[in-house]
């Protein structure tokens, strides 16, 4: 039986900071939650990105701020600046997020390291700033975006399997500390199969060619909606698409077939047919304007 104890307000009623809003699935969660009349502190690497989201949301309901998801001060002055600007914080996303796409002898250590502490750290410092404020707030929900890959690692994609099984296993560990103290905060995990986003476009690759997520593809829109929805009533771990819930299946059932499975299509999968050099991305550096909800990425264009 799950237990709980945490209390959540309507989403019109809510303060929400929205990590990683510059584009893809942060930016419509921001959209949809200020349409909602959530007010939204929206934060992200890309200023330009962010400013042309202020004017795209429904007037007076977000704010921008930019930071490093890997800079824990940084991360703290996003959680300080929400309570200081709204009067309370009663929503952390975390949904930003970088990758690289490459074999494991190909990965440098600082590509490594750079995923790993984006994706892994960056989720518990945003955990570590936000849940005093939750707590003393009455109570909220803490929901980071992590990955199907949170319980079952892909080929090709080590760093990010890596940082995404730290994010499951840390988010377990917090969740039943909060239930010892009967804290009133939720600590909910999305994790989606491949999802139609710029995400594909901007992470490094060591293939030659631009990476792809495997079918069937699915839109950032019903990510944010569950994002959103467990921002409302909380939730565990929440998978999105019928993929993922069909893979962490089939891995609880016989992680010996994912693995044969993985090595007859997850290579190939895995790779568009779209020319591509390792630095033409956005692993270290912010894009520069690219607010784009919608990649490339699709059933149709691989």
């Amino acid at each position: 039986m799950s237990r709980s104890f945490a209390a959540h307000k309507p989403l019109a009623d809510q303060a929400i900071v929205v990590f990683g809003a510059s584009s893809g699935i942060g930016r419509v969660t921001a959209l949809r939650a200020a349409a909602r009349g959530a007010h939204v502190l929206a934060v992200g690497r890309d200023e330009a990105a962010l400013d042309s989201l202020v004017a795209e949301a429904a007037p007076g309901r977000v704010v921008p701020a930019t930071a490093e998801a890997s800079d824990p001060a940084e991360v703290q002055g996003v959680a300080d600046l929400a309570v200081a600007t709204f009067g309370r914080l009663d929503t952390w996303a975390h949904v930003a997020g970088v990758a690289e796409y490459a074999r494991f002898d190909d990965t440098t250590a600082e590509e490594f390291r750079r995923v790993v502490e984006v994706d892994r750290l960056g989720p518990v410092w945003g955990a570590k700033a936000s849940l005093p404020y939750l707590r003393s707030g009455g109570g909220g929900a803490y929901v980071v975006v992590s990955s199907e890959v949170a319980k079952r690692g892909f080929p090709l994609a080590s760093s990010y399997s890596a940082a995404k099984h730290g994010v499951d296993g840390f988010v377990e560990a917090l969740r039943v500390e909060l239930q010892k103290e009967e804290a009133p905060v939720s600590v909910t995990q999305i994790m989606p199969a491949a999802v139609d986003t710029p995400f594909f476009e901007h992470a490094r690759t060591r293939l030659g060619v631009r990476p792809s997520g495997p079918p069937p593809v699915y839109s950032p829109e019903k990510v944010a909606d569950a994002i959103l929805r467990a921002a409302e009533h909380g939730g565990r771990d929440v998978a999105v698409g019928s993929a993922a819930k069909a893979q962490l299946a089939l891995q609880r059932l016989s992680p010996r077939l994912v693995d044969a499975a993985s090595r007859v299509a997850a290579f190939r999968l895995q790779r568009s047919d779209e020319p591509k050099d390792a630095g033409d991305d956005a692993l270290f550096e912010s894009p520069d304007g690219d607010d784009r909800v919608h990649g490339v990425v699709s059933n149709l264009h691989r």
